[in-house]
């Protein structure tokens, strides 16, 4: 049998991550050869990937890659933030970027085995026998435009991609990297209001208007006033709700610090039932209008508050406009590490005594 050295076990442990014991008895199996040492080590490191299968990885990083008019974000997921930190992880979600941007397909996420489509199987294996934690490439996606920018924010907890068309010098590039900035801020939803299907729109409008109904005190004065009189003349509420409104109807905006709950839930009862006439109500539908008209500006890019404007005003068309009114934003992708994801809750006091057998 061959004398299995110091120096060989340390060359072999380099090579794959493994444990000390784990390759100086990999080497006594396979009689000092190296090669056969890495497989036998790849076979129970196999084994142990898919022991790490049934965890929930949702911390990780995200990273990007351009090339020309062509950039990626990708999302590649470990099991915590430690090792989301650990250099050899970082550098091997960039390899998984870099694969992203040279292969044909636009874009793979959850549902999909994105590990096949980027033919990385192997290569995800041998970094979770290295790292010692489940890793899972959970997404990609790719822009093209005449200029694309891209932006990583807290470490990689966030990446986004851009494109635009109409421009391409310096200027164009500088633009779209400081839009890249505002999206991974601010989150919007839409490019624009023109994105906004009818079909999403009626159900903004609904729900907009269905919690302006179950917030009565938020109702324009005329409407809660009709409301409030049908509460008290057909004594809809208590004598004490009632000798309450009394007293304080003079001051309207303090009321409902005083009124009990149940009076509350009577006028929201009440609204729902007179439903269609206060939907039909001019005022309300001003407000309604209003408030929907808030929401989709918090949510579409192009009109939110450009997050440097000098007076605090400037939209990002306007912004966009300054810099060149031929440059249109036609692209935007916002990851953010385990959006969406079921997080593992983890409780270190009954893991520390499960590990003990206590």
């Amino acid at each position: 049998m061959a004398e299995i050295t110091a120096s060989m076990v340390k060359e072999l442990r380099e090579a794959t991550g493994a444990g000390m014991m784990d390759c100086k008895k990999a080497l006594a199996e396979a009689d000092g050869n190296f090669d056969a040492a890495v497989e036998i080590l790849m076979k129970s490191g196999a084994a142990k990937v898919e022991k790490k299968a049934s965890r929930i990885a949702a911390e990780g990083i995200t990273r990007v890659a351009v090339s020309g008019n062509t950039a990626v974000v990708v999302e590649v997921n470990s099991e915590t933030d430690f090792v989301a930190k650990n250099e050899v992880f970082q550098e091997f979600v960039q390899e998984v970027a870099d694969k992203a941007l040279a292969v044909s397909v636009e874009a793979a996420g959850d549902g999909e085995d994105v590990c096949a489509i980027l033919d990385m199987k192997s290569s995800l294996e041998e970094k979770t026998l290295k790292i010692g934690e489940k890793l899972s490439i959970r997404r990609f996606k790719k822009v093209t435009g005449d200029t694309v920018a891209s932006y990583i924010h807290g470490g990689g907890r966030i990446g986004v991609i851009v494109a635009g068309d109409g421009a391409s010098d310096d200027a164009a590039k500088e633009a779209l990297t400081n839009i890249a900035m505002q999206i991974a801020a601010m989150n919007p939803t839409y490019i624009s209001s023109a994105e906004i299907s009818a079909e999403q729109l009626a159900k903004d409008e609904e729900i907009t208007v269905d919690s302006a109904l179950n917030d009565p005190a938020s109702l324009p004065k005329p409407i809660l006033s009709k409301l409030i009189d049908k509460a008290v003349s057909e004594k809809l509420w208590s004598d004490e709700d009632i000798a309450i409104y009394e007293e304080k109807k003079n001051n309207a905006q303090f009321l409902f610090n005083f009124l009990s709950a149940e009076a509350k839930n009577t006028l929201v009862t009440l609204a729902f039932a007179d439903k269609d006439a206060i939907v039909s109500d001019k005022i309300f539908s001003g407000l309604v209008k209003g408030r929907v008209s808030k929401q989709h500006k918090e949510s579409c890019l192009l009109e939110q508050v450009y997050v440097k404007a000098e007076d605090g005003k400037q939209s990002v068309a306007q912004y966009l406009a300054s810099v060149n009114k031929s440059l249109v934003l036609t692209k935007m992708v916002r990851f953010e590490v385990g959006e969406g994801m079921e997080k593992k809750e983890e409780n270190f006091a009954e893991e520390v005594a499960k590990q003990m057998g206590m």
